[in-house]
């Protein structure tokens, strides 16, 4: 799992993008998470909580998108993709939602954490 992270110089805000597969990470670090130090402890703490076997599982729901975090793995998915279709879709369609899920590895997730936080931190 690749990332970048920039802030925009007009706007002042911190924006972060993933690799394929992973975008939807992107988004809930840029929207729901942002430059938050608050919140980004209470993740980190969090994990460090799930590793050390303190707690099973947490779930952070946010506007958008919640964050699942579980002993081995991270998921962030838009809250939409939870609804069911009003309709039914033709045999051979189905609803494209690579870009509104994704999964990672809990450490992956750590690393990318604290990643987002040094960057954070050196732009306020």
């Amino acid at each position: 799992m690749e990332f970048e992270f920039r802030r925009n110089s007009l706007t002042g805000t911190f924006l972060a993008n993933f690799s394929m597969d992973h975008e939807v990470l992107g988004q809930w670090f840029t929207e729901e998470l942002g430059p938050d130090l608050v919140q980004i402890q209470q993740v980190l703490d969090t994990i460090n909580a799930i590793q050390n076997d303190k707690l099973g599982a947490w779930r952070l729901v946010g506007n958008d998108f919640t964050l699942e975090l579980e002993r081995e793995q991270a998921r962030v998915f838009a809250n939409t993709l939870g609804f069911e279709q009003e309709y039914e879709l033709e045999e051979a369609m189905s609803l494209y939602d690579a870009e509104s899920e994704a999964y990672c590895g809990l450490e992956d997730f750590e690393q990318a954490l604290l990643s987002w936080r040094q960057f954070v931190e050196k732009g306020l």
